[in-house]
């Protein structure tokens, strides 16, 4: 597989800095959530907002919603991948625990979900086949690690419990995914399928965690990483796109003189890495689905 290896580098590099901005100021925002902690002990479950979010999710199953579009615009309906994400975000929520501390150990069990799975794909025969490639599962994984970290150190200041483990409920999805050709080598189209896939559910799960959560220090964690997870997303669909065109090098357009000719770049080039203006939250999962019981 041919790679447009400094373009690629390029957006490795993009994606640290911005992993830099999304983590910077986690030490110094723990005491408030302590403090938050603090103030709501005692306190009832609020039952409300978990109903509120039941009812939200059913209305979009009545309107044939839950992520039908999508799924149905990159080919997995009726896929063992797009079956297993519809099984899932249908599901209600329950409250068991504090909602915000619910929502903080399922994301840093979708960020586990993360690791283990890019762990998973670099270990498979044939995928060092190319360097840069390598080191974007790398970086990914190390981000995703350190995203998993941050939310348990936010929920154990809230209150809740450090959550180790993988959704287990993701883990249907990884389980549905094909990794290998028939030959037992690294199948890069399934593998940039289950990726993108993954990323797209913690994107829209972060998405809908910000409209729910009600600390305002945990909803800016959430939102920063959110941003780093629609940023590989959109690389992830712009190489799912390309590799399933058969045109595995990333584009590549020479500047004339000081610009580039946009003219010149393929139709899907300005929509395909964000086809929507905003991403929606058909895929989320629910906010207990990876929590501590």
């Amino acid at each position: 597989m041919k790679i447009d290896d400094r373009k690629l580098t390029e957006l490795i590099v993009e994606s640290q800095d911005l992993q830099a901005d999304a983590l910077r100021d986690v030490k110094s925002t723990l005491p408030a959530l302590v403090e938050v902690r603090e103030s709501r002990r005692g306190r009832p479950i609020d039952l409300d907002r978990v109903r509120a979010f039941n009812e939200r999710r059913r209305r979009l199953l009545r309107n044939g919603g839950l992520g039908i579009g999508a799924l149905g615009a990159r080919g997995l309906i009726g896929s063992g991948l797009g079956a297993a994400v519809m099984g899932i975000v249908a599901r209600p929520a329950h409250a068991q625990a504090e909602l915000d501390t619910q929502i903080l150990e399922t994301a840093a069990s979708l960020e586990n979900l993360a690791v283990s799975t890019y762990k998973a794909a670099l270990g498979l025969p044939g995928f060092d086949a190319n360097d840069t490639v390598v080191a974007f599962a790398q970086t990914t994984m190390m981000q995703h690690s350190e995203h998993g970290q941050a939310f348990n150190a936010q929920a154990v200041n809230l209150g809740g419990q450090r959550q180790d483990g993988v959704n287990q409920q993701g883990k249907a999805v990884v389980d549905a995914a094909r990794l290998t050709d028939a030959s037992g080598k690294a199948d890069y189209p399934g593998i940039v399928e289950l990726a993108g896939t993954l990323e797209q559910v913690a994107t829209q799960t972060y998405v809908q965690n910000v409209m729910m959560l009600e600390d305002g220090t945990a909803k800016e964690l959430m939102a920063s990483i959110m941003g780093v997870e629609a940023q590989h997303l959109a690389t992830l669909r712009a190489v799912g796109a390309l590799l399933q065109a058969n045109k595995p090098r990333l584009i590549t357009v020479p500047p004339a003189g000081n610009a580039v000719d946009v003219a010149a770049l393929p139709g899907p080039a300005g929509s395909v890495a964000f086809p929507e203006p905003f991403e929606g939250t058909d895929n989320a999962f629910q906010p207990d689905s990876g929590d501590v019981q």
